[in-house]
């Protein structure tokens, strides 16, 4: 009730947040089957895990429903034969799939509840094909085994993805259960003290009419039965009519009856009969079987809702389903190397599809050591990708993470040290250290360089050609222009004339007299 008090005060765009992280919250990766290391029981896991393996058994199924559907009374020897041996292909089948998964998931084949539905059923059909006449003569017809199997169809729409409108039947029906089952009990309690009270009031009526030797009040099942035919508004007319009936000539006042010394007469009670009935269909009928109405209505509206939006159960199933095979441990946790992969596997709308490293970096996952994301961390940045920026996720981000938590402690001793937007920014900020630095190391060996061609030259006597010297000057620049060009790369670099232009404008001045010195060391040298 706190619930639906708390619906009334929330927007449509707030209920449509809460209900995803409230599906969110509810779920947790589980730990999947390993697959065997034994080479021959690889393959065979490989061949029954695959999703194309459980359609063909469904087809199976279906095929084997149309053989039961083709039966007839009077079919003939060579049918009755014909059917028989299909019958038993269809058993050799099915138990060599029971065989293959057994064979392949060994003791983890139990604890799927699909898997023990499955081998219950082969063992009946294998017990009912040996033991058909004796089954047959003291159980139940073998049959209803084969009945049974049709059970399994049910597991086909969960794989088609068509099935939608169905599966959200299904989900309104069990949605419905609890309330159904609470309901049930009412109307369980209702008819209990309406066949008290039939039998203390009608037990002896003329057996005429709607009453007779199955339906009457003469005992508590006859009067559960009768109840259960008025709640159905089938025939509680008939039961009425004897129970009307006063005196001679319909009934006899003074009769006496087998086995009772104080009851006499085979008449009803007009008065006490029609309130009887009329209280009791007003109760059972048009009340409590009407709640049964309302409830899987209200339960369906919730459900077709539920389906509609943007995120449904079965879109976080799918992820934890993909989540088993990057995390085959079920730590929780999955290594940031992964996360690309993980992220462009998923269905829609949950999909982030390559290339996809940039929208993961923008989703600024908080990292653990050893570079590990967590799971809850994953779901909500791509919950709130699909539902769009707003401040009801993060309103409802920290009691959800609380519910987590509670269910999963192991995230509790991990605390996050970095995320993937700062990590990227720690790797370009390396980059940009390290390219600068090696800058600087290539200035530093290309001024020594320099300095030395410069010395090798002024002591050879011969002067520098001028481009060569704006070079070996611009190696050997002040400590302001070092400076400069130590800046970081992400600053503007000086245009090439406002560079060079000083430079040219010294040598213009010098060249003169560059010129006269050597002249002056060549007459020297002659």
């Amino acid at each position: 009730m706190l619930q639906r008090g708390q619906d009334i005060f929330m927007t449509e765009e707030q209920k449509k947040y809460y209900n995803a992280m409230k599906k969110l919250g509810s779920k947790k990766p589980q730990k999947p089957i390993p697959r065997p290391p034994n080479k021959f029981q690889g393959l065979v896991f490989d061949f029954v895990t695959k999703q194309a393996f459980d359609i063909t058994i469904m087809i199976l199924i279906c095929l084997n429903m149309v053989t039961m559907m083709i039966e007839t009374d009077d079919q003939s020897k060579e049918m009755e034969n014909n059917l028989y041996n299909i019958n038993m292909v269809f058993i050799i089948l099915f138990t060599s799939e029971c065989v293959l998964k057994l064979i392949s998931l060994r003791y983890y084949y139990f604890t799927i509840g699909w898997n023990i539905f499955d081998f219950v059923v082969v063992i009946l059909s294998i017990v009912g094909m040996f033991l058909a006449d004796i089954i047959e003569k003291y159980f139940v017809s073998p049959t209803l085994f084969r009945v049974i199997r049709l059970a399994r169809i049910g597991r086909i729409l969960r794989l088609i993805k068509g099935a939608k409108g169905i599966r959200t039947l299904l989900f309104a029906l069990m949605m419905s259960l609890p309330a159904l089952f609470n309901i049930g009990l009412l109307l369980f309690l209702v008819m209990f003290i309406y066949a008290i009270f039939g039998m203390s009031n009608f037990a002896y009526v003329k057996k005429e009419s709607g009453i007779d030797d199955m339906f009457n009040f003469e005992t508590f099942g006859n009067s559960m039965i009768c109840l259960f035919q008025i709640t159905t508004s089938a025939g509680w007319d008939g039961l009425l009519a004897p129970i009307l009936n006063s005196g001679k000539p319909d009934c006899d006042p003074h009769i006496l009856h087998p086995g009772s010394s104080t009851a006499k007469g085979d008449c009803g009670n007009p008065s006490v009969g029609i309130f009887f009935f009329v209280s009791y269909i007003i109760i059972s009928f048009l009340v409590v079987v009407n709640m049964y109405i309302a409830v899987i209505l209200e339960n369906f509206s919730v459900a077709t809702e539920e389906s509609a939006e943007p995120l449904s159960e079965d879109d976080f199933e799918m992820f934890y389903e993909v989540w088993e095979k990057f995390d085959p441990d079920a730590t929780q946790f999955i290594e940031y190397n992964k996360l690309s992969d993980f992220a462009d596997v998923l269905d829609p709308p949950l999909r982030v599809a390559k290339p996809n490293k940039v929208q993961l970096i923008a989703m600024d996952l908080p990292m653990v050591s050893g570079d590990r994301i967590h799971c809850l961390d994953i779901l909500f940045a791509f919950t709130k990708r699909v539902l769009g920026e707003g401040d009801e996720m993060d309103a409802l981000r920290l009691p959800m993470e609380e519910r987590f938590m509670a269910s999963n402690p192991s995230k509790v001793s991990y605390e996050p040290i970095t995320s993937t937007l700062r990590r990227k920014q720690e790797e370009l900020s390396a980059v940009i250290i390290q390219r600068c630095y090696r800058c600087y190391l290539l200035r530093k060996k290309l001024k020594q360089a320099s300095h030395m061609y410069k010395k090798d030259k002024m002591k050879a006597g011969n002067s520098l050609p001028i481009k060569e010297e704006l070079v070996i000057d611009k190696l050997n620049g002040s400590s302001t222009t070092d400076k400069t060009d130590m800046t970081p790369s992400t600053t503007s670099p000086p245009s090439y004339d406002s560079v060079t232009k000083p430079d040219k404008e010294k040598h213009e001045k010098d060249k003169i007299e560059k010129e006269d010195r050597g002249k002056d060391v060549r007459d020297t040298k002659k």
